[in-house]
């Protein structure tokens, strides 16, 4: 039996969603639980490179004139109105509390899924990878439709529960049931050694 190959994806810590400096807030947005997302994150991702698990963060964005937003920009103009998220702006970065090192993978996407007109798919079939550990933001957004599509592709997903963050608490807390009935082990930090050293996880009830 092949050894489990586990990759850590942390989702969309940029300073758009986690800093107060950054598009999410100037719309009004508390970024606090994402702020405590990403600590969380770079937490794993230290664990990950030490567990010997490759690391890949996302970024969202889109054109600088939005001529790619489709129905992103129309079912939330107000990041126009902000300047939010357009490639090229310091909006799009990591945020200040994370750090990708040199050896990390950088993916970025424009829209929720990590997968969409992205490499990420590719990469995950050349380092013949098997197992997803997920962290980031927002859970009910990107976090999720990445998780689906993963699950769609059969990846063992695994979600670290107190590494994602969202705006809202209880669409949070329903997107994590979400996940757990049907696409991923939502598991504690606790169990996030385990999950990056593809030990054996518990079946989906």
């Amino acid at each position: 039996m092949e050894p489990v190959r586990p990759l850590l994806l942390l989702i969309d810590l940029q300073r758009a969603f986690c800093d107060a400096d950054g598009s999410m807030a100037a719309q009004g947005r508390a970024v606090e639980p994402m702020r405590e997302a990403a600590r969380q994150c770079q937490a794993l991702a230290v664990q990950a490179r030490a567990s010997g698990a490759p690391v890949a963060w996302t970024r969202m964005m889109l054109k600088p004139d939005y001529s790619d937003g489709g129905m992103i920009t129309r079912l939330r103009p107000g990041l126009m109105k902000v300047g939010g998220l357009r490639a090229g702006t310091p909006d799009v970065e990591l945020c200040s509390l994370v750090r990708a090192e040199p050896a990390d993978l950088i993916i970025d996407k424009p829209r929720h899924s990590s997968l969409y007109m992205t490499r990420l798919e590719e990469i995950l079939r050349a380092r013949r990878i098997d197992r997803i550990i997920v962290g980031g933001v927002t859970t009910s957004m990107c976090v999720e439709t990445t998780v689906r599509d993963l699950a769609q592709r059969d990846y063992e997903v695994v979600v670290i529960e107190e590494a994602c963050g969202d705006f809202d608490a209880p669409r949070h807390a329903a997107s994590l049931a979400a996940m757990k009935f049907g696409f991923a082990h939502v598991l504690p930090r606790s169990a996030a050694a385990a999950a990056l050293k593809g030990e054996p996880l518990p079946g989906i009830a």
